[in-house]
């Protein structure tokens, strides 16, 4: 039996590319993320690879969506060996003055609640002998205070904690937990931070030069770092940061 991996945020950039990275080689993976028709077509993608590896709509902005499949893992799944907590949004993109409550509000449910709610809902499938890896993909947001990313600076920080306690409390049930930042990568949130707008986001111009100076990382070749991490860490290294930029 293989190892299965769940992928959040699983449609685009790092989280479909780390789907069929792992598919390719020799993991099944169950993909989830908003319905779209690239979501179908990565279904098609792993299917071809893996006839174990699926794709599931969930929305993580939604607990109903989040309780749906989790219900539907636990039907068809005994056991899984890892869980990726990629998904991720950066809007609102504005100061803190001016954010709408109820849009900081809902990136905080998709960046960190709705991982604590997948993950409580899954504890079960991953309680036993064999080690069991969780993967948080970080952000350097985490770190450092970025003007107009409040929620987003606010979301990272408070994963990286929640991957320390996740470390710190799933000892005792052979689970581990590391969080990555992948550096600055070529996905659908950095055109997202391109069409905010200027006046609100001081560092607009910076993005703008990544862009056009190429300076964006490819999401496969980010995958392809982040491989041996997230399927391989040991014991000695769970509740530790790292950057895909030092591997």
């Amino acid at each position: 039996m293989k190892d299965v991996y769940v992928v959040t945020g699983a449609s685009k950039g790092i989280g479909r590319a780390l789907c069929l990275e792992l598919s390719s080689n020799g993991f099944s993976v169950i993909g989830l993320a908003r319905s779209s028709e690239q979501l179908e077509s990565l279904g098609d993608e792993l299917t071809k690879l893996d006839s174990n590896s699926i794709v599931l709509e969930c929305d993580l902005a939604n607990p109903l969506d989040i309780e749906k499949v989790s219900q539907s893992i636990k039907t068809n799944y005994q056991r899984i060996s890892g869980l990726v907590h990629n998904a991720g949004m950066i809007n609102p993109i504005k100061p803190m003055a001016f954010v709408e409550s109820s849009d900081w509000a809902n990136l905080i449910q998709v960046n960190l609640i709705g991982v604590q709610d997948l993950t409580q809902r899954l504890y079960s499938l991953m309680i036993g002998e064999e080690q069991v890896r969780i993967t948080t993909i970080s952000s350097g947001a985490s770190k450092h205070p970025i003007g107009s990313w409040s929620a987003y600076c606010v979301s990272k920080a408070g994963l990286d904690m929640w991957t320390r306690c996740l470390a710190e409390e799933g000892e005792k049930d052979n689970i581990s937990a590391i969080s990555v930042a992948p550096g600055i990568v070529d996905t659908n949130m950095q055109v997202e931070i391109r069409s905010s707008k200027p006046e609100e986001f001081p560092l607009h111009p910076h993005f703008m030069d990544y862009h056009k100076f190429d300076q964006l990382e490819k999401p496969e070749k980010v995958a392809n770092q982040l491989l041996a991490l997230v399927t391989e860490h040991d014991y000695e290294q769970t509740g530790q940061r790292f950057d895909v930029r030092d591997l």
